[in-house]
């Protein structure tokens, strides 16, 4: 790890002019950038410690919208009662994401800037083609060992999955990142377009600059996201990445779909809305043969590596396990 100053900022304002200062960092719970800079992959010469700023310690709803504020732990969201009640979808993706230990630590601002885990981005020292750590390297992973990689979404520079629960919880329900720079200017961001595609820059992951922090993420709070559901499959019941998860929510009248929203995660490097399929169940009448149908086309236009293939099958079965569990048909 390379050495660093450590500063403590005593507001919002402060911390982003601070942090502008770089090649700097913002530290909040560090459950991810501490990982990173242990690996040599971060080395800021900087840390602007956040975890202090209270004001941005609250969860509100107001006009039909959750507030939650950028240093909220993971924990204390999934722990809300109203997050559990009127948005299951997000308190689902919060308990099933990372450990105990590291939800209690986690922040939510934090967690949405979290970068891959993809074990050639995180060995610099063995794997120095990266496109993420330095543009133009190459991608080690396309042609090794690949099949924890991505499917959709990838580009010839990059294959790393995005490997978060909540932003696939998030994009699916158009929730909005809240950002403010050192001018104390606000610009909100769709979740959906806060992560960037890797095209031929995967080394810029997020609609962000530098003169810019989180300081909060909003949900409107829908009949989609009161009746919604996030399902994580993985190789192991706890402390794992997905293998595909989906979360998906249905608003319906009668026996008819009126909206349904459905993202994708562990499968794309980016969260993944599944826009084709829900085209296809919108304005009909909930059965399993309609949801299972329309699943398929999620993986339309999906690319398979060499060792990934499995992920093609999966990603229809995970996303109708998830409708048909909140559809009530199984």
């Amino acid at each position: 790890m390379n050495e660093f100053t450590f500063k403590t900022p005593d507001s919002a304002n402060e911390a982003v002019r601070l942090n502008v200062a770089g090649p700097s960092r913002f530290l909040a719970g560090g459950t991810t950038l501490l990982d990173l800079m242990k690996c040599n992959v971060e080395t800021p010469q900087q840390l602007v410690d956040i975890s202090r700023l209270t004001t941005l310690r609250e969860i509100n709803i107001n006009s039909g919208t959750l507030r939650v504020g950028a240093l909220v732990r993971m924990s204390e969201l999934a722990a809300h009662p109203d997050c559990q009640r009127q948005a299951p979808a997000i308190y689902e993706s919060l308990w099933q994401a990372a450990s105990p230990q590291i939800r209690n630590m986690a922040t939510i601002g934090g967690n949405l800037r979290q970068r891959t885990r993809c074990a050639y981005f995180r060995d610099p020292e063995t794997f120095p083609a990266c496109n993420k750590r330095h543009p133009g390297s190459g991608c080690s992973a396309i042609d090794g060992i690949n099949n924890g990689h991505a499917i959709l979404g990838a580009s010839e520079a990059c294959v790393a999955v995005y490997p978060g629960d909540l932003a696939v919880a998030l994009t699916a329900f158009q929730a909005q990142v809240i950002l403010r720079n050192a001018q104390q200017q606000e610009r909100r961001v769709p979740v959906e377009k806060f992560y960037l595609l890797p095209r031929d820059t995967p080394d810029q992951e997020h609609d962000i600059a530098d003169d810019e922090m989180i300081v909060a993420v909003e949900v409107p709070l829908t009949p989609a996201l009161v009746q919604s559901h996030y399902l994580k499959v993985r190789d192991r019941a706890s402390y794992e990445f997905a293998a595909a998860s989906a979360a998906v929510g249905l608003e319906m009248q009668g026996e008819t779909i009126k909206d349904v929203h459905i993202a994708l995660g562990g499968v794309a490097t980016i969260p993944w809305r599944a826009y084709e399929v829900e085209e296809a169940l919108r304005g009909k009448t909930l059965n399993e043969t309609l949801i299972r149908q329309a699943a398929e086309r999620a993986v339309t236009n999906a690319r398979a590596l060499s060792h990934n293939h499995a992920r093609i099958i999966l990603v229809p079965r995970v996303i109708s396990r998830a409708l048909l569990s909140v559809g009530k048909l199984t």
